[in-house]
């Protein structure tokens, strides 16, 4: 049997009832098709006792680095850990200034503020919601103060930022890379995966992502050997050798049986990732049947609302492999809409109903409403619609026909 008639099969297998509702994400379809392998692999830990990294995580960061192309691999907790771990590795502290995206989870600036430094928020492109490498590159200039230390890029949404342009910034300026790759294992650029793009990459395993554990789970990779030495350090307490300290680190292990569930979801992730972006692709199609929208913007390219087709999608660059760990549109009255879907019973989440600038946390960096207006209205507009591996196509015409009567 083909790859894609086994993908068919398991989701026809793990396919709900009719009238169900559509969930925004069901990870009970995925654990259907891999409960065997999972089980087994964790009855493996469990006969073991090897609890806390050894072998089984060892494996899996050898595996990682493979996948992404980058020379290592450090697991820890967390993605946010991830984060931490690169940027304090990188030696960015205090008074140091780190640039970064309003439009994000928390964390991509709440590790910049852990390390001592200072976020520096620079506006997104209205056409991929990714950080903006012509405003980073105008910020840049005018900065001159020599605090600028790194660059962190988010790969929204499982798109890759325009790599290419801030590594022809760093290099220029002398910053670090740092992606902020959570959204992204398996997307590309131009052929190179997230995680081999810049100096370090932090990726989440937090169960909601495209590759997911049983729990929190995260790592950083990276091709420079300091680095990674450092930050196995850093997430063992500051230690390479027990009960010996060079310097204050973090507990951020990796749990085994967290990497023994992550490397049999890494047989799959390829097969997983293509499915979504069929989901994304049958989306395209069925919003345009509808007359609901005038289909993917070209890069740079940024439809204006258009009361007739009020669904706006995100352009994807011609260098991109995106992976849709979110398909995302833009909408009028999005939050009419959402609570519209929620009484049908369809899941759709907002990504991110306040951008990190205006976060009260963040008050005292002294940006105010109007500073960085793309990110701004994009927290207005932006709503997440199910997409997953086993969401079937009747699911997906189920949402396109709810969203066309609430316009109707």
């Amino acid at each position: 049997m083909s790859e894609a008639s086994k993908t068919t099969a398991k989701t026809s297998a793990a396919s709900p009832r009719a009238g169900a509702g559509v969930p925004l994400l069901d990870l009970r379809r995925q654990y259907a098709t891999i409960r065997e392998e999972v089980q087994a692999a964790i009855g493996h830990v469990c006969e073991t006792q090897h609890l806390v990294m050894g072998e089984e995580v060892a494996k899996f960061e050898r595996e990682v680095a493979q996948f992404t192309g980058a020379a290592d691999t450090v697991s820890c907790a967390s993605g946010t850990d991830a984060l931490w771990l690169a940027l304090q590795a990188s030696g960015i502290g205090p008074g140091d200034s780190v640039i970064t995206t309003p439009f994000s989870f928390f964390a991509s600036a709440s590790t910049i503020v852990r390390c001592g430094a200072r976020p520096v928020f620079v506006d997104v492109e209205p056409s991929t919601l990714n950080l903006d490498p012509e405003q980073v590159l105008r910020r840049v200039k005018l900065r001159g103060d020599g605090s600028l230390r790194a660059i962190m890029p988010v790969h929204l949404y499982g798109q890759c930022a325009r790599i290419d342009q801030f590594q022809d910034i760093a290099a220029e300026h002398k910053l670090t890379i740092v992606e902020d790759a959570a959204q992204a294992y398996g997307a590309a650029w131009r052929g190179k995966r997230a995680g081999s793009l810049g100096n370090a990459a932090g990726f989440s395993f937090y169960p909601t992502k495209n590759l997911s554990a049983f729990g929190d789970g995260g790592c950083v990779t990276t091709s420079d050997p300091e680095l990674a030495a450092r930050m196995r350090r850093l997430r063992n307490h500051g230690s390479d050798r027990r009960y010996y300290h060079e310097e204050m680190g973090w507990n951020s292990r990796l749990d085994a049986l967290q990497a023994a569930v992550l490397r049999v979801k890494m047989k799959h992730i390829q097969q997983w990732n293509e499915r979504r972006r069929q989901v994304a692709d049958l989306y395209d199609r069925l919003f345009e049947e509808a007359g609901l929208s005038h289909g993917r913007p070209l890069p740079g390219e940024v439809p204006l609302a258009n009361p007739a087709a009020p669904v706006r999608l995100l352009s994807t660059a011609g260098e991109a492999y995106h992976i849709f760990h979110q398909y995302v549109v833009r909408v009028p009255k999005r939050d009419e809409l959402r609570q519209f879907l929620a009484d049908r019973k369809i899941g759709a989440e907002i990504y991110y109903p306040v951008p990190l600038h205006l976060q009260k946390c963040f008050a005292y960096l002294g940006y105010g409403q109007g500073d960085l207006p793309e990110a701004e209205q994009a927290a207005k507009d932006v709503l997440a619609l199910p997409v997953f591996p086993e969401l079937t196509e009747d699911e997906q015409r189920t949402v396109v026909q709810a969203i066309a009567q609430f316009y109707s």
